[in-house]
């Protein structure tokens, strides 16, 4: 049996998480499946699987094989595409990740617009709210929101993102003024694990380098975007997102961005790839279609959030945010 090709369906096996999943998606048998991963355990000497009746997991020998085998499968596509030069048109497989929430509502739409122009590429979207290292988890292109440290990708820059904390104006007409971050301690809390549990952080004061750091007992705690969001517009408290998280909230005024001058620097929002990936035409497609959207959409983004009033307190004085 070729090993490269037992390879693949390691990975595919890897990615549908079945053999019958990786069966499907190469168009073999489960029995072909099952040979192939026979093949290369017995190569290695060691179980890439652990097989159960109802899951496979990876053995710690599997996951050091998988890192291995998914470079030696992207550098020989790679090698394919440079040979073949512009004649390879975009096609195979794209896998794409994104934080859930921009993956949703940002993401999803530029891919379905972007699929019904390349019927032979066919996309994997990963929906993860946690780091990702693409090369060992085979990903050709990811969305990011950091500030990105990782000198080894290639990075597009395509908007940024305020981190904003906001409350819905009936919740505000209710409850103390909010004229500084110290102010939210007096206050019901919507957390959610990315911003913060039991304390918010926030820019120095002018003069100091020491970052103002604002602890508080939260009224709600849940682990969605939209559950959060949703709680703040029914005016259970006071929340902290990104700025896109609530743009249509704030566009039709169910909520209001408080504490704009408080504001750490807006975010960078990148389209990152493995230093490379972005020679394979189906990655350098998909980057040149969505990057113009990319950008248009999250400009749009920031135009509405900075045309927003601001309220700094519940007796309703507000400023240009």
């Amino acid at each position: 049996m070729d090993r490269i090709d037992a390879m693949k369906v390691f990975v595919a096996t890897l990615d549908e998480g079945s053999l019958a999943g990786a069966a499907r998606r190469l168009g073999k048998s489960p029995a072909a499946v099952s040979r192939a991963i026979a093949f290369l355990e017995n190569h290695v000497g060691a179980e890439l699987f652990h097989r159960t009746t109802r899951s496979l997991k990876l053995s710690e020998a599997g996951e050091h094989y998988a890192v291995a085998c998914r470079r030696v499968l992207t550098d020989l596509e790679e090698a394919d595409i440079i040979a073949a030069g512009e004649r390879t048109a975009p096609r195979g497989l794209l896998t794409i990740t994104a934080p859930v929430t921009s993956g949703e509502e940002t993401l999803r739409p530029i891919i379905d617009a972007f699929l019904d122009e390349y019927p032979a590429v066919n996309m994997r979207l990963h929906l993860l709210d946690r780091p990702v290292n693409l090369i060992d988890e085979g990903i050709d292109l990811a969305l990011r929101i950091a500030h990105l440290a990782d000198s080894s990708l290639v990075a597009i820059r395509v908007g940024d993102v305020r981190r904003v904390v906001v409350a819905a104006p009936r919740y505000l007409a209710q409850h103390p003024v909010i004229e500084e971050p110290a102010d939210l301690a007096k206050h019901q809390i919507v957390a959610m694990t990315h911003f913060g549990l039991d304390s918010w952080s926030f820019p120095p004061l002018e003069g100091s380098s020491v970052p103002r750091t604002v602890h508080f007992m939260p009224r709600v705690i849940v682990n969605s975007v939209r559950a959060a969001v949703a709680s703040a517009v029914a005016g259970r408290g006071v929340t902290r997102m990104f700025s896109y998280h609530v743009a249509d909230q704030l566009s039709d005024g169910s909520l209001r961005i408080l504490l704009a001058n408080d504001e750490h620097a807006p975010l960078p929002v990148h389209l990152i790839a493995p230093h490379g990936r972005l020679q394979v035409p189906k990655v350098r497609a998909f980057a040149d279609f969505a990057v113009p959207r990319l950008k248009a959409h999250f400009g749009r983004l920031a135009a509405n959030a900075g045309g927003t009033e601001v309220i700094h307190s519940s007796c309703g004085r507000v400023s240009s945010g």
